[in-house]
Order: C-alpha cells, then sequence, then structure tokens
C-alpha cells in the first residue's frame, strides 16, 4: 500500500493519494485536477474512489471534475443531502476495496453530520492509518459551528455533542499504532488551535490533545471546544452548496478569466462589468503605485482565504493586475479553489502597462518601526491593529486599537476621516489588503508600517505583556 498527502500550504490542506495493485483512491482532491491525473497515469493504475470525509467549507473539492474526467465513484458518508451529481452514500462499518488493501468508513458526525474517517488496512491485513478530515486534527478537533450556517436546526451545542461521542465511541477505542492523517493543519479556519505537524500516531494524540482528555465530561467538552470559537468566514456555507450542488468545470473558469485587455480596454471593461480590480502582487509593490480603487490581496500568502473572507460576492466579475502571466494563471485557480469562478480577464502586462498608457495612481504611504517610534515619543497616535483578536490580545501595543481584518468592512465608520491614524498587522499583508479597502472607501490620511508588528516589537514602544493564545482564529 502506498499513501502519499499532499499538502497545499495556503489553504492548510491535505488531500490524499492511496495506491495498491493497480488501483488508487484519492480523498479530499482540491479542485485542480490534473496534478491527480498525472499521478495516476504515471503509476498506470485506475482511480476507483473519491472519497470525501464530508461537504467541505473552506475549499471547493475536486470531486466532481475527477469523476467526470476518470468515472470513479464519489462516496460519502451517511448523510440525506441530494447532491447535484452521482455519488454512493456509504454506511457506517462498510468496507471499500482498493487493489489488495481495505477501506472502512466510520461515521463520526460532529463537525458536520456526514463527517466520516477513513481506516486503512493493509495488503497484510494490518491497520496502518486513519484519514480523519475535520473529525480530528494534530492537537485539535473540527469546530462545530459549521454546519449550523447551512441546516436549520442544528446548533453548535447538538454538533459538539454529536463529535463528543464520536471521538469516544470511534476513534479512541482504536489501535494507538495508527497514523492520524488530518484533512488540515495550523492556519486552517476549520479549527481553532491545531499543529503545525500534519501527521502523528493516535496514540501520541490521545495524550497531547486536549479534545481526547478521557477525563472530560459531555459537558465539560462542548465548553472546551466551544471556547474560543469566532464567526466562520462568511464564505464557508457557499463553498458548502457548491460541494453539494456542484460547479461549472474548472476548464470553464479559467477560459473565462484568461482574456488580456491593453490598458484602455481593461478600463472600459471593468465600467462596463462593474468588475472588482484584484491587484495580486506583494504588499511593496502595490504600495509603491496602483489603479484607484482596486483592492490588494497578494498570491505570496493565504491569498484564497483573504478572497473568501473579504469579498462577499461569489460571483462578484472579478479582473486581475499580477506581477507576470504566469501568476495570472496561478490566481485563477487559488481563487477557484474557494468557488470565486467569475474572474473574466487581466490587465496584460500588470500594472506597467497601466502606467505606460499615464492613467492614473495611487499610491500607500509607508513608514518603519523605528519611524514609528520617533512619531510616537512627539505626539499622541491613534494606532489601529488589523491582527486577530486572538493575536492583539496575546501581545499588543498599548493605546492600540484592534480592528481584526476579516471585520474590517463592519467597522470602517470607527476610523477617523480627518485625524491620521496608523494601521498595521503582524508583517505587512494584511495591512495592505486593509489599505487597499480603505484607499477605496475614500480614506486617505493614514500611514502603513512596514513589516509591522514584528518590527514593531524590536523598537521601545511600550506594549502588554506577551500571553500565550488559546486560540488562533
Amino acid at each position: 500500500m502506498k499513501i502519499e498527502q499532499i499538502y497545499t500550504g495556503c489553504l492548510a490542506h491535505a488531500a490524499y493519494y492511496i495506491e495498491s495493485n493497480g488501483e488508487a483512491a484519492i480523498v479530499d482532491p482540491l479542485r485542480e485536477t490534473q496534478p491527480y491525473l498525472d499521478r495516476i497515469q504515471r503509476d498506470g493504475v485506475t482511480l476507483k474512489y473519491i472519497f470525501e470525509t464530508h461537504f467541505h467549507a473552506d475549499f471547493v473539492s475536486g470531486h466532481v471534475d475527477l469523476a467526470q474526467k476518470t468515472g470513479a465513484t464519489i462516496v460519502y458518508g451517511p448523510t440525506s443531502m441530494k447532491t447535484g451529481f452521482d455519488v454512493y452514500i456509504g454506511t457506517d462499518g462498510e468496507i471499500f476495496n482498493v487493489g489488495g488493501i481495505q477501506i472502512k468508513l466510520i461515521h463520526t458526525p460532529g463537525h458536520t453530520l456526514e463527517s466520516s474517517c477513513f481506516l486503512l488496512t493493509d495488503e497484510n491485513g494490518i491497520e496502518h492509518g486513519i484519514i480523519t478530515g475535520d473529525t480530528l486534527f494534530i492537537g485539535d478537533v473540527g469546530r462545530p459551528d459549521l454546519a449550523q450556517h447551512v441546516i436549520a436546526d442544528l446548533t453548535q451545542d447538538k454538533l459538539a455533542r454529536h463529535l463528543y461521542h464520536s471521538l469516544r465511541t470511534k476513534i479512541m477505542p482504536l489501535s494507538d499504532d495508527l497514523i492520524v492523517y488530518p484533512n488540515h493543519g495550523a492556519g486552517s479556519a476549520c479549527g481553532k488551535n491545531m499543529s503545525k505537524e500534519t501527521t502523528d500516531t493516535l496514540g501520541n494524540q490521545k495524550k497531547t490533545n486536549y479534545a481526547l482528555n478521557p477525563n472530560l465530561s459531555e459537558d465539560e467538552f462542548v465548553v472546551a471546544i466551544l471556547t474560543g470559537l469566532t464567526t466562520p468566514p462568511q464564505y464557508f456555507p457557499k463553498n458548502v452548496l457548491m460541494n453539494i450542488q456542484g460547479y461549472e468545470s474548472l476548464e470553464k473558469v479559467i477560459n473565462r478569466g484568461h482574456k488580456s485587455y491593453d490598458a484602455k480596454t481593461f478600463e472600459i471593461v471593468a465600467n462596463e462589468t462593474q468588475a472588482l480590480i484584484l491587484d495580486t502582487r506583494n504588499a511593496s509593490e502595490f504600495a509603491k503605485g496602483f489603479i484607484p480603487n482596486s483592492i490588494n490581496i497578494g498570491l505570496e500568502s493565504n491569498f484564497a482565504s483573504w478572497v473568501g473572507e473579504l469579498i462577499t460576492d461569489i460571483k462578484q466579475p472579478i479582473l486581475l493586475v499580477a506581477e507576470n502571466n504566469e501568476k495570472v494563471d496561478e490566481a485563477i485557480i487559488r481563487l477557484s479553489r474557494v468557488g470565486y469562478d467569475y474572474a473574466i480577464g487581466y490587465l496584460d502586462g500588470g500594472f506597467k502597462t497601466w502606467v505606460d498608457a499615464r492613467k492614473e495612481t495611487d499610491r500607500v504611504h509607508r513608514i518603519t518601526a523605528a519611524e514609528l517610534e520617533k512619531q510616537y515619543n512627539r505626539e499622541h497616535l491613534i494606532l489601529i491593529d488589523v491582527r486577530k483578536q486572538s493575536e492583539f490580545d496575546s501581545e499588543h501595543l498599548i493605546d492600540s486599537v484592534n480592528i481584526p481584518l476579516n471585520v474590517l468592512n463592519d467597522h470602517l465608520a470607527e476610523f477617523p476621516k480627518e485625524v491620521p491614524f496608523i494601521v498595521y498587522c503582524a508583517g505587512g499583508y494584511r495591512s495592505m489588503i486593509a489599505a487597499s479597502i480603505l484607499k477605496q472607501r475614500g480614506f486617505d490620511n493614514f500611514v502603513d508600517v512596514i513589516g509591522g508588528f514584528n518590527e514593531i516589537k524590536t523598537t521601545s514602544l511600550p506594549k502588554t505583556n506577551y500571553v500565550c493564545p488559546t486560540t488562533l482564529l
């Protein structure tokens, strides 16, 4: 048996490729199917099953396209949901044969009602590992507050209690030697405090994972996993529906987005379609100059997640500005991973084309942490920290105000229109997103701190004492 974890860092997502004796299975594939197709062809195997651990919220799975291209069967655990595509609904304890190995479906409701894990038994009859989806992470468990945004009368309390029993009756009795293969690692919003490690033994998780503490009562467990949760990203329910109902093929999405425009045509299309101009360059390049009213979300970090957090209309037309044409392709793919399928073109030649056409530009004023320190000693400053609340609570500048980036659009009235202010995040990525939004909304009386709080910490500016965070949401 071969099992390979295919990890995508920008989404903190793990898919799995399993192969034995000429047959293969893929678990929780990403939207773009070509890498899986290439692997299947290279190994000379037949894809038999596409296992889905649940209806995902944080990304659009590639199950529909992959099944259409290979003829493989899509398998979910027990659910009453009606999908917009052919699917096999498995039963608790059902065995699926792939080559010489067995894959056992274990229904583990809690993160969602249909959540299931898959126990892997090799050709010698030895239980090797368990693919746990969002039921069990390394150091954490899946948050139980997501499905309630899709299913009426379902509460996070009910799901948390389902999860308590799933873990104790289905997972904890299994062998300590099993390798745990979760769907996500640190950085995902599907759990509140998961480890950077992406595999572990079940035995070690029983010892170290707070949610597997055998001394926790059901009520204590519920309190423990619900404490520290924040409102889930607004795009999560929309991705769930796409994963249930189906979606356009990725080829159509790419073809729609891969239209190049010169500066004049780009401007006309933007006006006619009311498209959002999304600039994917890094923060330092964007700050030097950009198209007025464009939004900056750089490709170098959690691009797709921040698009999903901040662009509320998943079907809004998007025009791209990128470093080069290769980055355009990357942006279209990464947008599709979270269901933003309506990129309608890009500025050929990038921002330089706009400048060469003598079009109007804008910029973001920036200062260093050392310059901030000098200003702080001379005058009272309004300091706005756009990091997560958990980061702010852990350590922040005294007298600063926390307005997390993911809720910035709801708190624009709290930003002063006339009085100058300072904006920063941890390293400069999120504060430049915030700066672009502020610019779009008419603010021009602020500066951004280069390097953010990471650089501010090296100064003598007064800070609170560090407190270790209990949640990373």
